[in-house]
């Protein structure tokens, strides 16, 4: 049986795509990992057939054209026989002794019968410029090493969220329940993985763990402030396709913690929308960020209300264009310095 697939997307992966998969190789055939190679131009498919050369009952690879992160993150899901699915990028890594702990969870809950939806775990920024770690962690939200319904997690402030390194999700509940699927040569699609699936998980496993591994450090990050203001439209995207998912009266109805995370996130989630709008001036960043709200309003008018009137991003909203850029942009970096993202 596999307990969890791992799906590495990969484009242009050569100079670091080994040390990833040399950590998820220890979980042996309890575990699959599917490399999706999207339409590399160096040395990536090679490599990926090579691991899957020499272990045949372990890796699998996907070759496809270039679709972008999110087609990568389904097309292993596809065809992942595993238990659970997780996505390790292709320049982050695990932690063994983490990763030890994990997968024997999972298999004893599965010998068990008591699998749940949901394996939350802890995340690390490794940076590499100063080879120092920012830690971010679960134990004052979750239950630690227990079961949970949601409706003993407690409140999240700020920029703390579920993102996509700390979830585990059992593979059904994206591709049977949720029926996930990201859009293609879109930045920032975790967002959307982080967040829809999340009704669906009627259960939830807080491993506390510093598992996943996150680097910091190359110019060409989708978190790089110079990418982030470029790639505005996308995040919009990104951003409306979360709205349209759930409406107010849904998250309204979820369990008392889950409903309340769900109401911080899609804010916080609308926060740095609006910095990825508002960073730069222009004719179409205002007449995009006008079409954004007026589609959410159109949509649901409850949750247009509540995230521009009864959410922190209003404070954003009240102020002039280009000192509301300002605003954003020194909140970002100030999150910038206490995680190093650079």
């Amino acid at each position: 049986m596999k307990y969890i697939t791992f799906t590495v997307p990969c484009y242009n992966s050569e100079a670091y795509m080994r040390h990833c998969i040399e950590t998820l190789l220890p979980g042996g055939e309890d575990v699959e990992i599917v490399i999706v190679n999207d339409g590399s131009k160096d040395g990536t498919l090679a490599i990926a057939n090579e691991y899957a050369e020499k272990y045949p009952a372990i890796v699998r690879v996907i070759d496809k054209p270039n679709g972008g992160h999110g087609s990568g993150v389904n097309a292993g899901l596809a065809v992942a026989e595993g238990l659970y699915y997780k996505v390790v990028d292709s320049d982050d890594w695990v932690d063994a002794e983490a990763y030890e702990k994990l997968l024997r969870t999972v298999k004893q809950h599965a010998e068990e019968g008591t699998s749940p939806d949901l394996y939350v775990v802890n995340y690390v920024y490794e940076h590499s410029a100063d080879n120092t770690r920012h830690f971010s962690r679960y134990d004052k939200k979750f239950p630690a090493d227990t079961f949970s319904d949601w409706t003993d997690v407690k409140p999240f402030r700020f920029s703390h969220m579920l993102l996509m390194h700390a979830l585990v999700y059992k593979t059904k509940v994206l591709r049977d329940d949720c029926k996930l699927q990201l859009p293609e040569h879109t930045f920032y699609v975790d967002d959307i993985f982080s967040y829809n699936p999340l009704p669906y998980t009627m259960s939830v496993f807080y491993v506390n763990a510093d598992f996943y591994r996150y680097f910091i450090g190359r110019a060409d990050q989708s978190v790089n402030i110079v990418n982030m203001v470029k790639r505005y439209e996308m995040q919009i995207r990104v951003m409306l396709a979360m709205t349209d998912t759930w409406t107010y009266d849904e998250i309204k109805a979820q369990k008392k913690g889950l409903k309340k995370y769900m109401f911080h996130a899609i804010a916080d989630y609308l926060c740095t929308t609006l910095l990825f709008i508002c960073a730069e001036d222009s004719p179409e960043r205002r007449a995009a960020y006008k079409e954004m709200w007026a589609h959410v309003k159109a949509r649901d008018k409850k949750l247009y209300a509540k995230l521009k009137y009864r959410t922190y991003a209003v404070l954003a909203t009240m102020v002039p264009w280009k000192l509301r850029g300002k605003i954003l942009v020194f909140g970002y970096k100030q999150l910038c310095k206490r995680v190093k993202l650079g």
